[in-house]
């Protein structure tokens, strides 16, 4: 063989064993209970940490009390103010022709309502530095 094809010959030997599954060390179990309560809290805070979940169930909860803040504003107080236009007794009996629309019409003006709220809100949140 010739000096080229030994060096050659080295370096493909080199690339071979580079390339060989090699075993990964593994991660040493803890022993004992303490130690396996204490891994498994600092995997949790990690957790917790890492994908913001207290942020997100805060918000969550808070979303959902709000939209019954919202409903109730909107189905107490805005509602009743606008039932009282004239000619129309009831959002649920009034009729265009054959159609019984006064529910959908009702349903979006409540909709819309809630909508302006909403943003309201927002607004005001902005202004106060809520983000």
């Amino acid at each position: 063989m010739s000096q080229v094809e030994e060096e050659i010959l080295k370096e493909l030997t080199k690339i071979r064993e580079l390339l060989e599954p090699k075993e990964e060390p593994k991660e040493e179990k803890p022993k004992g209970f303490k130690k396996r309560a204490e891994r498994f809290k600092n995997d949790f805070v990690s957790f917790l940490k890492s994908y913001g979940v207290i942020g997100l169930a805060v918000a969550f909860i808070m979303g959902l009390y709000l939209k019954d803040l919202v409903d109730a504003f909107v189905g107490d107080l805005i509602m009743p103010v606008i039932a009282y236009i004239p000619g129309i007794a009831s959002w649920d009996t009034f009729l265009v022709g054959p159609f019984a629309i006064g529910h959908f019409l009702g349903t979006l003006l409540m909709f819309l309502i809630i909508s302006l709220v909403v943003f309201g809100l927002v607004k005001l949140s902005k202004r106060m530095g809520l983000n």
